[in-house]
């Protein structure tokens, strides 16, 4: 190869970054597709719905919600694995389609930790053990009583099948030595629903799903999953004040993008969304619902996402959740 072909390849490359690193800065010069791996009316889509918002007004772009839910939230992430990498398909990852779905399921067409390039985390909710208005028990001790006195006979309700809400359904059923039927539905909205006309007993609900039908009166909420009570049910005890030792579930919930996307956009992203997350009235919103704002890094959240998928392969095999 001549000099002056080494120089003309060169040349092509340095132009090809240069518009490259041009386009990325300039980003976004359209509107953005922001995929909800959920149906409309769950915790995801309701925190999801609110930071597009947030970042349509921090982008100066259109953020449009396409709600692609199925199978515990993997449908709508493999869509994104799947995305261009130029930043204009993102999704709302979270604990159900980042840890528990690749830890439950028996197929998952996307690896949680290479396919993505993390953004930002954007809040975490506790889950809330709620019961129908047709159960009698007011507290978690009688709930076990009951369940045990009826074994078998009652149902537990979850987003899907692998989805977060059916493995800390699952872990409740472990650690209270319960036999319980499991009822998968499509999504946070249709399972709480189940709940509110009896359909099933119970539901380890994530708290934005269910917070208004809990203070609406109904359903009734029994425990919460974090460690600490949560400011939006004070009142309400946690798992293990209620005497279910090491019990813990909560919903983290982040922004991705397919792994590939430039630096650059990867940047300007999380500098959106800890703009949007720290205002105080983003920040309001999310708080009604239950959802603590919350922010990192995209190592951070990188490494929150392989920390989390260890943990739950583990729970699963544990509880024999697991997929194969």
């Amino acid at each position: 190869m001549t000099n002056r072909s080494n120089w003309a390849m060169l040349a092509a490359a340095a132009v090809a970054g240069w518009l490259a690193a041009g386009s990325a800065s300039a980003y976004p010069t359209k509107p953005i597709t922001l995929i909800v791996p959920f149906p409309p009316g769950g915790s995801t889509d309701i925190v999801g719905r609110i930071i597009a918002e947030g970042l349509s007004k921090e982008l100066g772009q259109s953020v449009v919600v396409d709600n692609r839910g199925g199978a515990g939230g993997t449908v709508g992430t493999t869509a994104v694995a799947k995305a261009a990498p130029d930043g204009y398909t993102l999704g709302i990852g979270s604990t159900s389609s980042h840890a528990v779905g690749p830890a439950t399921l028996p197929k998952v067409a996307y690896n949680a930790v290479k396919d993505f390039a993390p953004i930002s985390l954007v809040g975490e909710t506790p889950y809330v053990l709620a019961v129908s208005p047709k159960v009698t028990a007011k507290t978690v001790a009688e709930l076990i009583a009951l369940a045990k006195s009826k074994p078998g006979q009652l149902n537990y309700g979850s987003a899907g099948a692998g989805s977060t809400t059916h493995l800390a359904g699952a872990m409740f059923a472990a650690a209270a030595g319960l036999k319980m039927e499991h009822i998968a539905y499509k999504g946070n909205g249709p399972a709480t629903k189940a709940l509110m006309s009896g359909e099933v007993e119970l539901l380890m609900g994530s708290m934005p799903a269910v917070l208004s039908q809990i203070k609406g009166g109904t359903i009734r909420a029994l425990a919460v999953g974090t460690v600490k009570r949560s400011p939006a049910l004070p009142d309400v005890p946690t798992m293990r004040e209620a005497g279910v030792a090491g019990y813990e579930a909560s919903l983290w919930l982040g922004l991705v993008a397919p792994a590939g996307v430039p630096q650059a956009v990867v940047t300007r992203l999380n500098q959106a969304v800890h703009k949007v997350v720290s205002d105080p009235e983003v920040a309001k919103r999310l708080q009604a619902t239950g959802t603590e704002p919350r922010i990192n890094t995209p190592a951070e959240f990188a490494k929150q996402v392989q920390d989390d998928l260890a943990k739950y392969t583990k729970i699963a095999k544990d509880i024999g959740a697991g997929g194969s």
